[in-house]
């Protein structure tokens, strides 16, 4: 079994900087993926970026590019999303999820049905 716990969410101006970690722990596969998804009030969860553990090749969405960086540091099964130039339509909530399906293909990163674990999101409110 895979756990997933993030941390980092809170209130940031706009134009502010925050840095999202999500903890893997468990059964890991050998190789795996984690991704960020978020989900804005009313809207459905959408694909912000993703990371492959074995050769840390990444995807991200074009709204979040040149904005945000993901990062994995393989020794502490963690994943991090820094977020720079927030803007208020970032706010949401922020899940992060594990797929131990591999390679993440570049048409389907973004598809929530390809992810078997979750974690349980933190709250991301760019507003000021």
């Amino acid at each position: 079994q895979v756990q997933l716990v993030e941390s980092g969410g809170g209130l940031v101006q706009p134009g502010g900087s925050l840095t999202l970690s999500c903890a893997a722990s468990g059964s890991l596969a050998e190789y795996y993926g984690i991704a960020w998804f978020r989900r804005a009030a009313g809207k459905e969860r959408e694909g912000v970026s993703c990371i492959q553990s074995s050769d840390h090749d990444t995807y991200d969405a074009e709204s979040v590019r040149g904005r945000f960086s993901i990062s994995i540091d393989n020794a502490k099964n963690t994943v991090y999303l820094e977020m720079k130039n927030l803007k208020p339509e970032d706010t949401g909530v922020y899940y992060c999820a594990y797929t131990a399906v591999m390679p993440i293909l570049r048409w389907s990163w973004n598809d929530v049905s390809e992810y078997q674990v979750w974690g349980q999101g933190t709250q991301v409110t760019v507003s000021g």
